[in-house]
C-alpha cells in the first residue's frame, strides 16, 4: 500500500492511495464495447411510428378528457356558487321584510299607545277644568265640552 498526496488545501488535505502496483499481465484500461447493432427493417420502423402515435393519441386523449374534467368542476363551482347566492339574497331579503314588519307593528303600537296616554291626559284636564274663554281644541258647537282631539268625536246633542 502506498500513499502519496496529491496537494495541500486551506480546508484540508487530499490523498490518493494506491493498494497495490500494477501488474505486467493486465491490461493498461478496460475497452467498453458498445452493443451490437440491430437491423433496422421497414417492418420496425414502422412498428415505433405506430406505437410512437399510438403513444401521441393517448397522451392527448389524457390532455382532452383533464380538460373536460376540469371544465366540468368550473361549471359545478359556477353553478354551486350562483345558488348560495341566491339563497343569501333569499334570506337577506326574508330577514328583511320580517324586521321591517316587526319594526311596523312596533311603531303603530307605540303611536296607539301615546294616542291614548294623549287621550286620558285630554279627559282628566278638560273634565276638571272649565275655561272661560272658548279653547281652540273643544268643539264649537259650545254645547258640548268635548276634544276634537278624540279619534271618535260626536255629537249626541242635536242643534
Amino acid at each position: 500500500m502506498k500513499v502519496k498526496p496529491i496537494n495541500k488545501r486551506a480546508s484540508g488535505q487530499a490523498f490518493e492511495v494506491i493498494l497495490k502496483p500494477p501488474s505486467p499481465t493486465s491490461d493498461g484500461g478496460y475497452s467498453i464495447t458498445s452493443p451490437p447493432k440491430k437491423e433496422v427493417s421497414l417492418e420496425n420502423i414502422q412498428k415505433k411510428l405506430e406505437a410512437a402515435e399510438d403513444r401521441r393519441r393517448s397522451q392527448e386523449a389524457q390532455v382532452l378528457k383533464a380538460l373536460a374534467e376540469k371544465r366540468e368542476h368550473e361549471r359545478d363551482v359556477l353553478l354551486k356558487a350562483m345558488e348560495e347566492n341566491s339563497n343569501f339574497s333569499k334570506m337577506a331579503e326574508e330577514k328583511l321584510t320580517s324586521k321591517m314588519e316587526h319594526n311596523t307593528k312596533n311603531r303603530e303600537a307605540l303611536l296607539l299607545a301615546m294616542l291614548e296616554r294623549l287621550q286620558e291626559k285630554v279627559r282628566t284636564h278638560f273634565t276638571s277644568f272649565q275655561p272661560q274663554w272658548p279653547c281652540p281644541y273643544l268643539c264649537p258647537c259650545g254645547e258640548c265640552r268635548t276634544s276634537l282631539l278624540t279619534l271618535t268625536h260626536t255629537h249626541t246633542h242635536t242643534s
